[in-house]
């Protein structure tokens, strides 16, 4: 049984598993498990050129930065199970006992993030009925986002970049994913308003 499962390998999904991952050695999460399904056969990231973007440099590729940061996160943070090559097709269950079920396998999680961007192709069983269309996208690009109130879908399932919403902006959608990660800290911290940074500062 994982705590929480992220789907997306993109943007938003990494920046929220780093989050988590950073976090998994804290006593508030001590035992928790968390994981991360990679699989992005389609992203905006792969054809994407970064020169407005904080922090990283001007001319980075999009295909270059989903492969670093994955390497970091696995280098990083071991802990964050990274699950490759499968697509999830359903979701089913309540909070505290989802099935997730890729092409492949299912898995038992307590809580899940979905982080797999806004195409009009979306179709994970059990989450259709939270479909609506995008609204700040123009219409034309067919863009759908999931019904949610400050990224929380339903309990226990939360909704990141740019299918909460948001535009498509790599620091928007970065934003977004770190924010539910540190939600989901919160509430494993009893509810006690939780982030963690690293510092030099000793």
């Amino acid at each position: 049984m994982f705590d929480v499962l992220i789907i997306g390998g993109g943007v938003s999904g990494v920046s929220c598993a780093l989050i988590i991952g950073s976090a998994l050695k804290r006593p508030y999460a001590e035992g928790k498990k968390a994981g991360i399904f990679t699989h992005q056969k389609s992203t905006s990231l792969q054809d994407a050129l970064f020169n407005n973007a904080y922090g990283i440099p001007a001319g980075t590729l999009g295909s270059t930065l989903m492969e670093t940061s994955l390497s970091q996160l696995s280098s990083l943070y071991p802990e964050m199970e990274q699950i490759a090559n499968e697509k999830v097709m359903s979701i089913e269950g309540e909070a505290g006992n989802f099935t997730v079920t890729t092409n492949k396998s299912s898995y038992k999680t307590k809580a899940v993030v979905v982080a797999i961007g806004s195409a009009g192709t979306f179709a994970i069983e059990g989450l259709m009925d939270y479909v609506i269309p995008h609204k700040k996208a123009i219409p034309e690009k067919n863009r759908i986002q999931l019904k949610n109130e400050d990224h929380l879908v339903a309990e226990g399932i939360y909704a990141v970049g740019t299918l909460a919403g948001h535009r498509s902006q790599l620091a928007i959608a970065a934003g977004s994913g770190a924010a539910v990660g540190t939600d989901i800290l919160t509430l494993w911290n009893d509810g006690k308003q939780t982030q963690y940074h690293d510092s030099i500062r000793k």
